[in-house]
């Protein structure tokens, strides 16, 4: 396969969308898996919606989550000349005319069109304006936009994810491209961009499909190549309707806030909808690009699994190095990150989703947290056995030496070699060994609490729980 030269173009309103992410990572893979070039280009155009700061977040999002671009960013409202010199060239081609209507008349055109069951569409009345008409209305500084004239036939758009989807043009309104305020609208500027840039393949969202034979019909007006085009399904919410922010996070800034690695939200959204070899779910970076295949998306709508990133996310933080672990925490802790909270970390992470959950998790460590006595208590036994088994391993941990607390299996091994040794069973003696070294009902194992606290702290931590029975 020849290089593939691709681009994500976001707006820059607010936010970068996860599915202008899985966009983004597709359109990543396919240039770096041919050799060719990944692209950014700014679309803010519509000024209306335009948010200070927005280009700035969005740069700094991709690179958080590492991934760099081969040129760029383009901004489109810095390209204005380009923009208008095809516009002109339209014109001069008559296939685009200019409009003057108010946007009064248009809103009554379009109700009597669904009054009488019409196709919305703009009815061509400024089409029929003479050359002078049209000098003299510009002359006097009319409000005017330029609209595409839409020719007659049809338009198959050929698609990698959906195949062949036909248009006819007679459903196809005569689109603005250049606002009243001077401005092109997506349309033009996207089309006019794609060809400057070379782009090769257009990687974007359903929702841009019914937009593509007007595009294809500029490029063709032009004399365009024409780029190869995949519309990938929406996102959608698990009640399968739109993904929404009602309903959860939209934006990847926030998932990164709670602690999601980049490498996991990576791998989670670019697998929705889509498994490069549909046995597995994890995937490095390098496979995804070696793997990837548009073809292989599907056309129907992906559901954001929250409890499958949750999962996916685990498995990342587990397999994070020591130093890469204590680095990717600290934004998340509000401690010193000492010898003591590094060994909960490296216990603790394999209990956390998300990166935010460490600072609950840490916290017992630090401070001894009040519980009653009873939680001390296993099961069927009663306080005297629970007393009675803390005050005989306590007798094994305070004839170990310090040394004996820097592997957990050593300890895990001399506690056990005790409760066989005495004919105990495990949950009379571990359950309130546990409890006593954390406080809480639900924790690390009792080797792993003894290894994190060390000698002096593990034994002041059951002799106070002695002390309540």
């Amino acid at each position: 396969m020849k290089p593939a030269r691709t681009r994500i173009a976001p707006s820059p309103t607010g936010y970068m969308h996860v599915g202008t992410l899985r966009t983004a990572l597709f359109s990543y893979f396919l240039a770096h898996q041919t050799g060719g070039q990944f692209i950014l280009r700014i679309e803010d155009t519509d000024r209306t919606r335009f948010v200070e700061g927005a280009t700035e977040s969005l740069i700094k999002t991709f690179k958080d989550l590492g991934i760099e671009f081969d040129e760029g960013p383009f901004v489109q409202s810095e390209r204005l000349t380009e923009y208008k010199i095809h516009a002109d060239r339209l014109l001069a081609d008559s296939n685009a005319y200019y409009c003057f209507c108010s946007r009064d008349r248009l809103e009554e055109m379009r109700k009597q069109q669904q009054e009488t069951k019409q196709t919305p569409k703009y009815d061509r009345a400024c089409l029929k304006l003479t050359s002078d008409e049209i000098q003299k209305k510009l002359d006097s500084g009319e409000n005017h936009v330029i609209r595409m004239k839409i020719p007659e036939g049809e338009t198959i758009v050929k698609d990698l994810v959906r195949g062949n989807v036909k248009f006819n043009h007679s459903d196809i309104d005569d689109q603005v491209i250049v606002k009243s305020d001077g401005y092109p609208t997506y349309h033009l500027a996207v089309v006019v961009d794609d060809f400057l840039m070379n782009i090769t393949h257009v990687i974007r969202g359903e929702e841009w499909l019914p937009s593509t034979p007007k595009h294809i019909i500029l490029q063709k007006m032009f004399d365009f190549d024409i780029p190869q085009f995949a519309h990938v399904p929406l996102l959608l919410n698990p009640d399968k309707t739109k993904l929404s922010k009602r309903q959860g996070d939209v934006a990847v800034e926030d998932y990164l806030k709670k602690g999601y690695l980049p490498q996991a939200l990576i791998n989670f959204i670019s697998t929705l909808g889509y498994n490069p070899t549909g046995d597995r779910e994890v995937y490095t970076m390098q496979e995804l690009i070696d793997l990837f295949d548009i073809t292989k998306v599907k056309s129907s709508g992906a559901v954001m699994n929250i409890e499958k990133l949750d999962w996916m996310n685990n498995h990342y933080i587990k397999e994070l190095s020591d130093e890469e672990l204590f680095v990717m925490a600290k934004p998340f802790l509000s401690m010193e990150i000492d010898k003591t909270i590094q060994k909960a970390l490296l216990i603790e992470r394999e209990r956390v989703n998300r990166l935010e959950e460490l600072e609950e998790k840490i916290t017992p460590y630090l401070k001894a947290t009040s519980y009653a006595k009873e939680s001390l208590i296993w099961k069927k036994a009663d306080a005297l056995d629970a007393k009675k088994n803390l005050e005989g391993v306590l007798g094994v941990i305070e004839n170990l030496n310090d040394p004996d607390f820097d592997k957990i299996e050593t300890l895990e091994g001399e506690v056990k070699k005790y409760i066989e040794r005495e004919g105990l069973q495990n949950g009379n003696v571990l359950w309130p060994l546990r409890v006593a070294l954390s406080g809480q009902e639900k924790s690390a194992s009792p080797f792993e609490l003894l290894w994190v606290f060390g000698r002096e702290q593990g034994i002041e931590r059951i002799k106070k729980a002695i002390s309540l029975l």
